[in-house]
């Protein structure tokens, strides 16, 4: 059947499966939006580039299915790249789909060209330039096999206009993918298996370390399995919170940089660790040359690329982190490791006095209250929280306990301020259903508020928690910390958020003190739009614990034991 390159580019996306796509038109992409209308595919308008990639990344995060950004040439294409490369370093699959000029127009300057597949080269798994319309189908469709096998990510389709204009046939099998060199399936050999077993069952003091390729391979039941028969203490890495349930006995709570002290002390005591599904980012390791000196490492690992880049390993069990599991789980025996969760325990007691929980009411609102109190009022539920980046996203990590897979959407990898609220968009889209919270700082909420139109005009039930302390908070607090208290570029001068919400034709609530925190909650969840909350926490508040850029796992800056004193007027 002949079919321009514009149709065949939507009926390949039905084909795929998507029911969603996120976009902004412009000239060299303007065919392809000319044909939407005879598809069945609903267009998200997005008020920014950037925020229909990261609409595209939480609605892959959130529902596991390949997310879809569209974008023109030139500028459009390059406002893409923060969310590209954010997808990119957080494993999120995602087909972003851009127009180009005219294939002869290519190489000459033409009004809004860029050469966007060199830009994102370094930040894609693949990308491709396709300038005849017989290309599509066999690329879109390579495009969706390359983005969601093996470790996810983000690819890119750069289409010229001329190749949307022009007609060909279009024969959907006959464009079945052939990568005879790419090769996503891989499996440990079975000398591999028994090292991994002899670790195991010699451990004295063993730790899993849980991280994000554990909801990717949909391996939760497995690593609770695992952790349940051998008796081993589970430590999450950021974006592995909620791959094991935050009540579980065996769960320690999140590692590393402002992870919590035991846990650190407890990797760093370790003689084991079995690190699942993640890759030894600096943000979890601290300096690498004092990082768990006396453990034996196994790591499990889909992407051979990762292993031994960070840390060296003594087993590497190269697969899909699930199959690996199932594999394993037969050969484990019951092993008693009581000695060892006891003494993590009597770590967790110091810390226990040191938590801003336990400050009692003196009229200051503390971020941490508010996220706790977040927790409790929506702990019943199925709420999906999605943080953007900076203090906030650490209070979130540490104070809203995560039963649930896919509970917590978050910028890791890259750290991108603007991620939350266009992400929150995506994954609501995913996931109707759900009961989805943003939660952001004042500075990267101005990143990308201009995406609450887009919550108004698709009708979305959003809620919206801005941590609203009139600073860049995490880089005030180094800045605190390292840099003398030179508080430089870190005020903010903040619109009235309330007003701002109230233009949009969204409802606003103010909070300023804890007792209202509740109560404003209650009363955004039961209005029947989307809500947005300011609430406006103490300034010069800090996350604890923090190990320092290039310190040891051990080496934190702790709360002060008398932390009441952390009140300016005590």
């Amino acid at each position: 059947m002949m079919k321009t390159g514009a149709q065949i580019l939507w009926e390949c996306l039905e084909r795929e499966g998507v029911k969603h796509v996120f976009g902004y038109p412009g000239g060299a992409i303007l065919p392809a939006y000319d044909a939407l209308k005879h598809s069945s595919v609903h267009h998200v308008l997005v008020r920014h580039e950037q925020g229909a990639t990261h609409m595209a990344d939480g609605y892959a995060r959130a529902s596991g299915r390949v997310g879809v950004a569209i974008a023109t040439s030139g500028p459009g294409a390059t406002n893409m790249v923060t969310g590209i490369a954010t997808a990119m370093m957080d494993s999120s699959p995602m087909v972003c789909i851009t127009g180009q000029v005219g294939s002869k127009l290519i190489g000459s300057d033409a009004f809004q060209e860029t050469d966007i597949t060199g830009i994102t080269l370094p930040i894609t798994k693949h990308n491709y330039l396709v300038t005849h319309a017989d290309e599509l189908a066999r690329t879109l469709r390579e495009a969706f096999y390359v983005a969601r096998s093996g470790r996810p990510g983000p690819v890119l389709v750069d289409i010229t206009k001329d190749a949307q204009q022009s007609s060909c046939e279009f024969d959907w099998e006959a464009a079945q993918p052939q990568l005879p060199g790419y090769r996503p399936d891989l499996s440990p050999a079975a000398e591999e298996y028994a090292q991994a077993i002899e670790l195991i069952h010699n451990a004295k003091r063993p730790v899993i370390l849980a991280g994000h390729g554990i909801l990717i391979s949909g391996a939760m039941r497995e690593v609770r399995e695992v952790a349940e028969g051998a008796g081993i203490p589970v430590a999450l890495t950021l974006l592995g919170l909620g791959a094991f349930p935050a009540s579980h006995p065996l769960n320690l709570g999140m590692m590393g940089m402002h992870g919590e002290a035991w846990v650190n002390h407890a990797i760093q005591e370790a003689d084991l660790l079995l690190a699942l599904g993640m890759r030894f980012d600096d943000r979890v390791t601290g300096h690498l040359k004092t990082y768990a000196p006396n453990a034996k490492k196994i790591h499990v690992e889909i992407d051979p690329t990762e292993i031994n880049k960070n840390v060296k390993v003594d087993v590497a069990l190269i697969g899909d982190l699930r199959e690996v599991l199932n594999e394993l789980l037969p050969r484990i025996a019951m092993i008693d490791h009581s000695e060892w969760l006891d003494s993590i325990d009597l770590l967790k007691g110091d810390s226990a006095v040191r938590d801003i929980q336990n400050l009692p009411d003196s009229g200051h609102l503390y971020a941490a209250h508010v996220i706790n109190d977040l927790w409790r009022e929506t702990r019943g539920g199925n709420a999906v929280v999605v943080t953007d980046v900076g203090q906030h996203q650490m209070w979130e990590a540490q104070y809203y306990k995560h039963e649930d897979p896919r509970s917590l959407i978050t910028s890791g990898g890259l750290g991108t301020m603007g991620f939350a609220l266009p992400a929150a968009i995506g994954a609501k889209v995913a996931r109707p259903e759900a009961e989805v919270w943003v939660v952001a700082g004042d500075g990267g909420f101005q990143m990308t508020m201009s995406e609450l139109a887009t919550v108004v005009q698709e009708d979305l039930k959003i809620h919206i928690a801005v941590i609203n302390n009139g600073y860049l908070g995490m880089v005030r607090q180094w800045q605190e910390f390292f840099y003398e208290r030179n508080y430089q570029a870190t005020p903010l001068l903040n619109p009235n958020f309330a007003k701002l919400a109230e233009a949009y034709g969204i409802r606003a609530i103010v909070v300023t003190e804890r007792q209202q925190v509740v109560p404003a909650v209650q009363s955004a969840r039961e209005h029947l739009g989307p809500a947005l909350i300011d609430f406006q926490v103490e300034q010069e508040d800090t996350v604890y614990p923090m190990v320092a850029a290039g310190a040891s796992l051990h080496e934190m800056i702790r709360r002060p034991s008398a932390i009441v004193e952390t009140a300016e007027d005590e």
